[in-house]
């Protein structure tokens, strides 16, 4: 099991539309640690870490954001994790 970093910057309506809760809460059912925010230009920034496979699952997720998001693209990388993450959190 290869833990990996999935950084990631959502761009579309992504902010005021629960975006960072669904986030939250997709990639602590998946067991990851991170965490998600809103960026002044109305993206949202996302960094988990975790299995590759399940920073897949999450990203396949975050195409489609909660009901009122509308995602129109994910720019992404993978990266070596930073290790100091707890859990899954939304900063502010």
């Amino acid at each position: 099991m290869a833990v990996k970093a999935l950084h990631a910057f959502v761009s579309g309506r992504v902010q005021g539309v629960g975006y960072r809760a669904f986030t939250r809460d997709v990639a602590r059912k998946l067991g990851l640690k991170g965490f998600v925010k809103n960026l002044p230009d109305g993206r949202v920034e996302v960094y988990a870490e975790g299995d590759e496979e399940k920073l897949k699952a999450l990203l396949e997720k975050l195409y489609h954001g909660p009901f009122l998001a509308k995602v129109t693209d994910i720019e992404y990388y993978l990266t070596e994790p930073r290790g100091k993450y707890e859990n899954f959190i939304i900063d502010y």
